[in-house]
């Protein structure tokens, strides 16, 4: 097994070759991450906690939303340039998804791989990761399949590249690379940059563009999204026994063009107590738990940030109205971040 550390120090996960899940003493932490969010003001947790099992479905249903153009816009440049794409990538290559939820955008790109020797989805919902993981193996029995149950902000481990394999190949489709602050971006890319080195990664980027299609598109009008964010309460109700009260919250998002990204909060409705491990949290009316931040990016400054931590930015992929990119990262073989 090949280690990819985040700059933590800690100490790397050790996974099977096949999947993995966590002991329960690693788990996702996220009993400490809401304790930690609920103890401090402004409070914050991160977006990696929406995805339990009842999150990672609603999140499908959010990509099926007319509002939420990522998903179809995405798949549209997909099916237009997966031969591209595929070429770039290259014959006999391990395919490393991050984040890989569904599996239906890499479906995509599979009729057009060359001999693609292995297929390692990344995901944090273990449940949901083993079947699409088993549907991908009875679509395509000549496919090594070796999922990876990981938060991969934390250090984990991937099965070494194995003959005939050319090169390690990333895929982190969608918009999650917007999720991060600038520090866990490039600490992100940088990782990206040794998992991958002598390969290349191509990264989902969801473009500046008209705030009313923002404002949209995290406000569907089925309410779906809401009831996503919403899931995080209802999570900590299942799993830590916390006594929330998940419709006594708003669901809040927006977009802030300063900062160039959408803000999404719990807001709390009125002044209600909430209980966890023993210890008393009070909501004032207004007060929110920040959810998410999605930054959206320009092209010039996307690339200035991966060529920041030693990334080469190459060819990239558009939609017609330009609200989406595919960007291709070339990962050169003796990887280090540049100094400074």
């Amino acid at each position: 097994m090949q280690t990819f550390p985040w700059p933590s120090g800690q100490a790397a996960r050790t996974p099977p070759a096949a999947l993995y899940h966590p002991s329960p003493a690693e788990g996702d932490e996220f009993g400490p991450a809401l304790r930690r969010a609920l103890a401090h003001r402004p409070r914050r947790i991160a977006p990696v906690h929406f995805y339990d099992e009842a999150g990672s479905a609603l999140f499908e249903a959010i990509c099926r939303q007319p509002e939420y153009y990522v998903t179809r816009v995405e798949m549209g440049i997909l099916m237009a340039h997966a031969e591209a794409i595929a070429a770039r990538i290259g014959p006999n290559a391990d395919i490393v998804e991050f984040g890989a939820g569904s599996s239906r955008k890499f479906r995509l790109l599979l009729e057009a791989l060359q001999a693609p020797r292995r297929y390692v989805p990344i995901d944090v919902s273990g449940a949901h990761l083993q079947r699409e993981a088993l549907a991908l193996r009875l679509d395509h029995p000549l496919l090594e399949v070796s999922p990876v149950v990981a938060d991969f902000m934390r250090p984990f481990r991937l099965p070494p590249l194995a003959p005939p394999a050319a090169r390690r190949v990333g895929l982190y489709l969608g918009s999650s690379f917007g999720n991060f602050d600038m520090d866990q971006a490039q600490a992100f890319l940088t990782m990206a940059g040794h998992a991958l080195a002598g390969g290349g990664l191509l990264i989902g980027i969801d473009l500046v563009k008209d705030p009313a299609v923002l404002h949209a598109a995290y406000n569907d009008a089925a309410g779906i999204t809401a009831a996503f964010n919403r899931n995080l309460l209802a999570r900590a109700n299942r799993e830590l026994q916390t006594d929330f009260l998940p419709d006594q919250f708003h669901h809040h998002a927006c977009y802030h063009p300063a900062h160039q990204r959408i803000e999404m909060h719990l807001v709390s409705k009125t002044r209600q107590t909430v209980h966890l491990d023993g210890e008393t949290y009070d909501f004032l009316e207004g007060e929110s738990l920040h959810t998410e931040c999605a930054h959206k990016f320009t092209l010039t400054g996307f690339r200035a940030l991966a060529e920041s931590v030693g990334l080469q930015p190459g060819p990239v992929w558009l939609d017609p109205q330009r609200w989406f990119a595919l960007q291709w990262l070339d990962c050169p073989a003796h990887f280090e971040r540049p100094r400074g």
